[in-house]
């Protein structure tokens, strides 16, 4: 009982901390995945290859402890990483 909690505790605060160390290039990258774009996309627009993108969203996944690229944005909105795209009133 107390070591299931004591995991739990350990879990969680290891997503806490996986917030904290994205680099700079990751936090590009999951502003990008956060508008739904590839890692062909996300290559094009940061001038590296798609398979350095695909390195990147990994590393990302691994950090936000997230199972999937939908996943590590749900994340990083609940955690303020990325903010919400404005709407627009037309």
């Amino acid at each position: 009982d107390d070591l299931v909690r004591r995991g739990r505790l350990a879990g969680a605060a290891r997503a806490g901390a996986g917030a904290a160390v994205l680099t700079a290039r990751e936090q590009d990258v999951l502003r990008l995945l956060a508008l739904g774009h590839s890692n062909r996309r996300i290559g094009q627009e940061l001038f590296i290859s798609a398979k350095t993108a695909s390195v990147h969203v990994s590393n990302i996944l691994a950090k936000l402890n997230a199972a999937s690229r939908t996943e590590a944005v749900a994340v990083a909105h609940r955690q303020g990483l990325v903010a919400p795209e404005p709407t627009s009133s037309h």
